[in-house]
């Protein structure tokens, strides 16, 4: 085996050593007479008080200044290159040669380097960076037609910053600017930097478009560098231009605000017109049409006429009307007032057409062996009443087919539809709120009504109504709030079939209990990764609280443990406080790689006229995005598992009041298509209270040696519109089994047809787990 190994490498090194050659003879051969290949250049850095390791970052500074740069190289062959001069003489563009030619790129050549140029380069460089008295000389180097520049840099003592001095003459501007001091970049002891000096001249800018600086720049801010202290040490000195522009100087106030919320860009008037104007607390309102009424951008806009103009309520405006998601186009300008320190505000509004209607074609598979779609239908009015409140009405229909395994035939179809109203600001009685961030609040009231209905079982039909409010303080941030919250749920049909599987599993009369949900629920939602690349480091959290009949149960003074329960509607209410918290962590491997991992803890406390929460709100284990060596809802609670679990007609939906799940998974990019993956999964599902029909399902502190786990690898394919994922898993732990034999990966056994079809669980699903 070792032997063979040794072979292995050996061919491989001299099938290496063979490119090699094969470039280096092949890349000078069509150079032109008297020139050579340009390899790039080499920089040393000499006479410095920098430590080794800054002396090595400026070294690789100063060699990507450079210019040309060399041709590309992969594993240090020029593979590019030997592909360019492979298609044959230079020229030549049509046939096999021409196509290869255009994969390469032509050689850089000597002839393109110049010497001088260079030198200036990287002494201008050196100074920008605080080394003042370095200096810089250079040569090339011709080998065999290729060649080389070299740099020999004698950097010197790197200049720091001593003081600071913010220079005031009494005039505004200047105190302005002084009065930002406190949030200087520019700290003594600090390297002197221009990149430094660029950077505080845009933050005192910055800070001046916030009190009204309309017409101010950082091009009128000077900072002047007094080297001649001694000691290696700059003393610095910001001010205004002498040649700054008289209205640069001054802060400016909001005028008047004209909105042409009908804007049309085809057939725009003059955009200054005085007709058609409704005023409403200081905003002109122009629409001709009055298809928007100006009181809904009293509570949009974020500028006061009388103001001083402030460039993040300036941005923060555009956003806020742009998130209202009625608009296609939104922009503005400002405008002087002649002879004085106030500006007018003009918005032009185009809106999105006002009626859509959208179908929509789903597809789903489940690690249940079931295959599914589902179709919506809906309409969208955006802009009921004139304020640009958004009605979507929806329907949809669909169906699952059950293809394989032991239930198979147990095929669902659902019928729903329902609305969704939505106001753009909160409507909250007796109170005036509103928010200042870029995205403008919401109100939403929210209903639906569905039927399900589950061949050979049952059918179920269900109402779910809420009022609640969404807001967004950042991009990164979300809060929904539903005040209000009422779900009532009841069977239709159960059929003979269901009822004898409930008979051997008393636990499955839980789907089809009646059960009348009436509370409150908050979600808060933090997503580090939302305006970051695809593949960076980054932190996910989702955290929710749900409360269920506090009040109700209060004034009835439930009890169920001692037989005391109320209903409404023919259903007991559910009484419980329930909380979930998914925290995700993200980190960047390489250039390709990405470390997931997830924690996701839910508690349920049932109490007073509930024993346990109710199905719908119950947690599971176990598919495509959970632990995915256990099919759907198959996991817990606990260590019980039913007597029935290995029958032709067992139906698995086992639920619990508690859950834990840990997951960590390994992605690895290996082109722009397909990606790969391994992956640890864990999990369970815990009661609260006792249920003497499923023994060892309350919860205990025994919990961490209950849990669920299982392994794979898996497959994803980003076809750019969607992502489809394979996983293909196998248990590593069964808690319900007895202890001492709960870890089964001693048992894999890839050559049995029945281990693979008992042990083997593949995953089809579209985006990633977590």
């Amino acid at each position: 085996m070792k032997l063979m190994r040794l072979k292995i490498w050996f061919n491989v090194f001299i099938l290496l050593a063979f490119i090699w050659a094969l470039s280096s003879c092949n890349n000078t051969r069509h150079l032109p007479a008297g020139d050579a290949l340009y390899t790039g250049a080499r920089v040393t850095v000499k006479e410095s008080d920098l430590s080794s390791k800054a002396k090595k970052v400026l070294q690789e500074d100063l060699v990507g200044l450079t210019r040309p740069r060399p041709n590309t190289r992969f594993l240090g062959v020029p593979i590019k290159l030997s592909l360019y001069n492979f298609g044959g003489k230079p020229g030549k563009t049509k046939g096999l040669g021409g196509f290869i030619r255009k994969l390469g790129e032509p050689p850089v050549l000597l002839s393109d380097f110049d010497l001088n140029h260079n030198i200036k380069l990287l002494q201008n460089y050196l100074e920008n960076k605080g080394f003042f008295k370095a200096s810089v000389t250079g040569d090339t180097v011709v080998k065999r037609k290729r060649a080389y520049s070299t740099f020999s840099v004698n950097a010197g003592p790197q200049y720091k910053i001593k003081n600071v001095t913010f220079e005031n003459d009494s005039s505004d501007v200047e105190s302005a600017i002084k009065s930002t001091e406190k949030n200087t970049l520019l700290i003594p002891g600090a390297p002197f930097n221009l990149d430094l000096l660029k950077g505080e001249r845009e933050r005192i800018d910055a800070a001046l478009k916030e009190i009204g600086y309309y017409y101010f720049s950082p091009e009128y801010i000077i900072i002047d560098a007094d080297s001649s202290i001694g000691d290696h040490k700059v003393n610095l000195y910001i001010d205004v231009k002498p040649n700054t522009p008289y209205d640069a100087r001054r802060p400016f106030k909001i005028n008047d605000i004209y909105i042409y919320s009908n804007y049309n860009l085809a057939t725009a008037a003059v955009d200054t017109t005085t007709s058609n104007i409704t005023f409403y607390k200081g905003y002109y309102v122009v629409d001709k049409n009055k298809m928007y009424k100006a009181s809904l951008f009293e509570k949009i806009m974020l500028f006061r006429p009388g103001e001083l103009y402030s460039r993040t309520d300036h941005n923060l405006s555009l956003s806020r009307l742009i998130n209202l998601g009625v608009y296609k186009f939104v922009k503005n300008r400002f405008e002087q007032v002649p002879d004085s320190a106030k500006l007018n505000a003009f918005y032009y509004l185009t809106p999105l057409p006002v009626h859509n209607i959208t179908a929509q074609i789903a597809g789903n598979t489940k690690s249940n062996s079931t295959v599914g779609s589902l179709v919506t239908f809906r309409w969208t009015d955006k802009n009921i009443a004139h304020r640009a409140n958004i009605l979507s009405i929806h329907s949809s229909v669909g169906s699952e087919v059950q293809y394989l395994g032991n239930i198979s035939g147990i095929n669902s179809f659902t019928l729903a539809g329902g609305f969704t109203y939505s106001i753009p600001y909160f409507v909250v009685p007796f109170f005036k709120v509103n928010t200042t961030g870029e995205y403008v609040p919401k109100t939403n009231i929210s209903f639906e009504y569905s039927i399900l209905n589950r061949t050979k079982i049952y059918s179920l039909n269900s109402f779910r109504g809420e009022l609640g409010y969404l807001w967004k303080p950042s991009i990164q941030k979300e809060h929904r709030l539903n005040p209000i919250s009422i779900n009532y749920v009841q069977p239709l049909h159960v059929t003979k079939l269901y009822d004898s599987l409930a008979n051997k599993n008393p636990t499955l009369r839980k789907v089809i209990r009646k059960q009348f949900i009436i509370g409150s629920n908050y979600n808060f939602t933090y997503d580090e990764l939302v305006a970051k690349p695809k593949g960076s480091t980054g932190w996910f959290f989702v955290g929710n609280a749900d409360l269920s009949g506090n009040i109700l149960g209060l004034i009835a003074g439930a009890n169920a443990k001692k037989g005391r329960t109320y209903n409404i509607l023919g259903a007991d209410f559910s009484q419980y406080i329930r909380t979930e918290t998914d925290i995700r962590r993200y980190v960047k491997v390489g250039l390709k790689s990405v470390w997931a991992n997830r924690f996701d803890l839910g508690v349920g406390l049932p109490y007073g006229n509930s024993l346990s929460l109710p199905y719908i709100k119950q947690f599971f284990v176990g598919g495509n995005n959970s632990v995915r060596a256990f099919r759907s809802r198959s996991v817990g609670p606990g260590t019980f598992r039913s007597i029935n679990a290995d029958s032709s007609n067992y139906y698995p939906d086992q639920s619990g009041d508690i859950k834990l799940e840990l997951n960590t998974e390994f992605r690895i990019k290996f082109n722009n298509i397909l990606e790969g993956a391994a992956f640890i999964d864990a999990g369970n599902v815990w009661l609260f209270n006792e249920d003497p029909n499923q023994p060892g399902a309350k919860f205990t502190k025994k919990f961490l040696n209950q849990l669920a786990i299982g392994t794979g690898v898996g497959l994803r394919f980003d076809l750019q519109i969607l992502l489809l994922r394979l996983d293909l898993a196998t248990p590593v732990r069964e808690p319900w089994l007895p202890a001492g034999h709960q870890f089964v990966l001693n048992q894999f056994n890839l050559g049995s047809k029945t281990w693979r079809r008992q042990n083997l669980v593949l995953n089809i699903a579209i985006g990633y787990p977590f």
